[in-house]
């Protein structure tokens, strides 16, 4: 069987990506535009963002035909990841894993983006109902038919874990393990960010260790973490942090501290750095595969971002942020 995988460095190893599901899906609707997200991915491609990180289940589809007009002018510019395995109902999302679906998602994913390949195809969830090795199998295919350049997987969710005190990624890494026998994973998407650090203990390490790209989700704390967040301001209803326990009026004034430190090191590099910056310099510096993926819904934002990758944190910065308490609240 021909196995073929990307380098971290065709990921974008040691520059920051753009996430861009806040453009169409999970963030308040009625500050959605789509002239002004257009600008955004033109402006993080001029910035020198090359990694666009999207999914068919945001939008639905929306977000993926969003980046088709840009990508239809610009395509050589970027790295597409794209996103697989979640179908979204009125009130739910569900798993499939179907070889014969994941083949039409693939095409309807490529007709969307107006590509003829995907740099990066990832399975959002393993589908409870299929074996995941049929799924990887399907997955795989695509490798060797030209549609997709490489494979990559995104951390299941483990609630479960936190309760028993198991490890956090036990599940994921048992994915991960059964799907390398039947081909190569090239990129895992989790959540790392300050005050989310659960990655570091052992999936990071394993995936490091296998040189496989770590693409950092979340790395902003769904924006907590740039300090421009009010606490009691509230938030939309559709706004996925309006039920997140993380953002409680209670929960963001507890956890005003974290940001707090991001400034004081912010402080220290001078008048134009931010704490968003200083909190995405701190991911980059977990290690060379490691990319995060900021969402952002505005040109001035993916500019900013985009500068953290030229801030270089000293063993000083690195110790106090290390320091920094443990963020209060959690989706359990």
């Amino acid at each position: 069987m021909e196995r073929r995988t990307i380098g971290a460095a065709a990921l974008g190893a040691g520059a920051v990506g753009l996430g861009c599901m806040p453009m169409s899906w999970g963030y308040s609707s009625s500050r959605q535009n789509g002239e002004e997200s257009l600008r955004t991915v033109h402006a993080a491609l001029d910035a020198g963002v090359s990694l666009l990180d999207t999914a068919d289940m945001y939008g639905p589809f929306t977000n993926e035909l969003l980046l088709g007009r840009v990508l239809k002018e610009r395509r050589a510019e970027a790295f597409v990841s794209t996103k697989c395995g979640l179908l979204v109902g009125e009130q739910h999302i569900v798993a499939n894993g179907r070889p014969g679906y994941v083949r039409r998602a693939c095409d309807a994913s490529l007709r969307r983006l107006q590509t003829d390949v995907i740099d990066l195809y990832q399975l959002h969830r393993a589908d409870p109902e299929v074996p995941l090795e049929e799924t990887w199998g399907a997955m795989a295919d695509l490798v060797r038919a030209g549609k997709v350049r490489a494979l990559g997987l995104c951390a299941i969710g483990a609630r479960a874990a936190r309760r028993s005190g198991a490890d956090l990624y036990a599940a994921t890494i048992g994915q991960l393990a059964r799907a390398q026998q039947v081909f190569p994973v090239s990129a895992v998407q989790a959540e790392l960010s300050v005050w989310s650090r659960e990655a570091l203990t052992t999936l990071l390490p394993w995936c490091e260790s296998r040189g496989i790209g770590f693409l950092a989700a979340m790395p902003l704390g769904n924006g907590y973490l740039t300090g421009t967040l009010t606490p009691g301001e509230g938030f939309e209803p559709d706004d996925i942090r309006a039920r997140h326990p993380r953002f409680t009026a209670e929960m963001m004034a507890a956890n005003q501290p974290i940001v707090a430190g991001l400034r004081r090191v912010a402080a220290r590099h001078g008048d134009g750095v931010s704490p968003a910056q200083v909190a995405l310099a701190w991911v980059l510096a977990q290690g060379r595969h490691v990319v995060p993926v900021p969402g952002a819904k505005q040109a001035r934002w993916v500019r900013e971002n985009a500068g953290a990758a030229g801030l270089p944190l000293s063993e000083a910065d690195l110790r106090e942020l290390g320091g920094l308490p443990a963020a209060r609240g959690s989706w359990d």
